[in-house]
């Protein structure tokens, strides 16, 4: 038998020669195992289907072994007939399938451009036969042979329009690309290609650069990290030998005054005990002369007297200082007094400690300024302010986030943060990194700031920007104004009650934006800024005027 005979005795599902064979109703024959496992995935659907045919029963049909094909198989192995060679596969749903078999269809090996027919490798051998054949163009099987007919002409695509960029037959030429730059395809493939390679080129170029930028970062950020770690292990010594130092400062202090404790207790037992020895001797003194002053005879009276009556001298009383509870308190002031100055030192070293950890630069680049209230407020921050430097006819309210001008003088304590010279306040928070906030205003106007923490609280330059370490947008009335360092630049814009703050400290860029509907930039500065700042607000001395910190989360 030829090799199509064979085909007909083997299972489509397996592929192999059929075993235990069943005819279903429509006439296809399958491996019973075959066919109940090809069923058994449709069971969900309770739709069976024939894997060829595709032909559907509702119901699923009941499998009864074909007796007479089983036989003709076993014949046909007796002879040494075998399974289809795996050369000759039948095509499944993704493959592309011969064009010139009948029946179950074998897998294309080749397709024909000029033909445009695909074909299995038995139908495929002309082509390496006949001469005139051996000049086509094959090419690996394809499903999309049609795109290269031309749907006007019908014909096959063999040329290329420059002009509209497309494909196109040789009849195009004459109606609807009459007078268009043409070209074979083959001539336009030739341009494309050499476009291709300089393209391939620079991809490759680019992937060489890429992957040396890839070796470079991972090797900054193998620095980075034993650069973090080596800091942190150094940090945690220097924190460690402070809290060592502290802690034997705090034994030296206690030995101390166990040490002074004791010579004092000393002191004072051994003036109790002459004290008490005095006590005893005036006691016993008493009782003799108690005694002699019962005495009747006179002679004797007066011969005892004057022995008697002499007293021992008394124990000097000048040095005992009374001061109930107040023995060793001064010494608890002092040590509260160097508690507060650390305090101090370490909330200032603190922040410029913050600041050096978020200057470490990478070769990463800072993003871009947001362009919109939404990536703004990704950087926004909770602000609020400092009572300890409010100027004293400033009321703040709201969580310290709002301030209002008052007339009477608010009981705020004395402190060296707080402004005297003009009617100013701070924020608690010093503002590092990348930070976004807004000021709603009411009045007459207000300064809306920054400012480094060392500005002067007094005298006529403490006012916002009229120094070199503040900058300042001034909102009055229907203008905006600029400052820093006492020179003002006009500012244009619309007029909002509503003013949003852009820094990126570590870029040195400050930004003021008008906020409404939407947001509208006023001025941007750019600068280097040295230390951490803080967010100011200058009220004009218009009772009731109020500027507030909107909270924006």
């Amino acid at each position: 038998m030829n090799q199509m005979d064979q085909t007909k005795f083997c299972c489509s599902v397996c592929l192999d020669l059929l075993k235990d064979p069943v005819t279903i109703p429509c006439g296809h024959s399958y491996c019973m195992n075959c066919i109940k496992s090809f069923w058994d995935e449709e069971e969900k659907k309770k739709i069976y289907s024939c894997p060829q045919c595709r032909r559907t029963f509702t119901a699923r049909p009941v499998l009864v072994k074909n007796t007479m094909l089983a036989d003709l198989v076993e014949e046909l192995k007796k002879t040494g007939l075998q399974a289809a060679p795996a050369d000759h596969c039948y095509a499944g749903p993704e493959d592309v399938a011969c064009d010139l078999c009948s029946g179950m269809k074998l897998k294309a090996v080749k397709s024909c451009l000029v033909c445009l027919v695909s074909y299995c490798e038995k139908h495929l051998q002309p082509h390496y036969d006949v001469v005139q054949l051996k000049k086509h163009k094959l090419v690996e099987p394809s499903k999309k042979l049609q795109e290269n007919i031309c749907s006007r002409h019908d014909e096959v695509m063999k040329m290329f329009c420059r002009t509209d960029q497309q494909s196109i037959c040789y009849l195009c030429p004459v109606d609807e690309h009459k007078g268009h730059d043409t070209v074979s395809a083959a001539a336009e493939r030739t341009e494309r290609q050499r476009e291709l390679e300089v393209s391939r080129q620079n991809i490759q170029q680019r992937i060489q650069d890429r992957e040396k930028d890839v070796k470079l970062l991972q090797q900054e950020m193998e620095a980075i990290n034993q650069s973090a770690d080596q800091t942190v292990e150094h940090s945690e010594k220097i924190f460690t030998e402070l809290i060592h130092l502290i802690q034997k400062r705090s034994s030296d202090v206690k030995q101390q005054i166990r040490s002074q404790q004791e010579t004092e207790v000393s002191r004072v037992k051994e003036l109790q005990e002459k004290l008490e020895q005095e006590i005893t001797e005036l006691k016993r003194k008493d009782a003799e002369l108690k005694q002699l002053s019962h005495t009747e005879d006179h002679i004797q009276f007066l011969h005892n007297y004057p022995s008697l009556s002499a007293l021992i001298e008394s124990t000097d009383l000048s040095c005992i200082n009374i001061r109930p509870l107040r023995y060793f308190e001064d010494v608890t002031a002092a040590v509260s007094e160097v508690r507060d100055k650390l305090q101090d030192i370490l909330r200032e070293e603190w922040t410029n400690i913050s600041l050096t950890v978020t200057e470490v630069d990478v070769l990463l680049s800072d993003p871009p300024e947001p362009k919109t209230r939404a990536g703004f407020l990704k950087y926004s921050c909770e602000i609020t302010l400092d009572p300890n430097t409010a100027y004293k006819q400033l009321l703040l309210s709201e969580g310290n986030r709002k301030v209002t001008v008052v007339y009477q003088q608010q009981s705020y304590s004395d402190h060296p943060d707080r402004f005297t010279g003009s009617w100013s306040v701070l924020s608690r928070e010093s503002l590092t990194g990348r930070c976004y906030w807004e000021v709603e205003w009411r009045g007459g106007g207000v300064d809306v700031a920054v400012a480094y923490k060392n500005i002067s609280r007094t005298g006529s330059d403490c006012r916002f920007a009229r120094n070199d370490k503040s900058w300042s947008l001034e909102c009055y009335n229907n203008s905006f104004t600029f400052w820093y360092n006492n020179i003002q630049t006009p500012v244009s814009g619309p007029r909002s009650s509503r003013v949003g703050v852009y820094l990126d400290h570590r870029a040195g860029i400050l930004s003021f934006y008008s906020v409404s509907e939407t947001m509208t930039l006023l001025h941007r500065v750019q600068t280097t800024f040295t230390q951490p700042l803080y967010a100011g607000l200058w009220l004009y001395y218009y009772y009731g005027d109020t500027a507030e910190l909107i909270k924006l989360k």
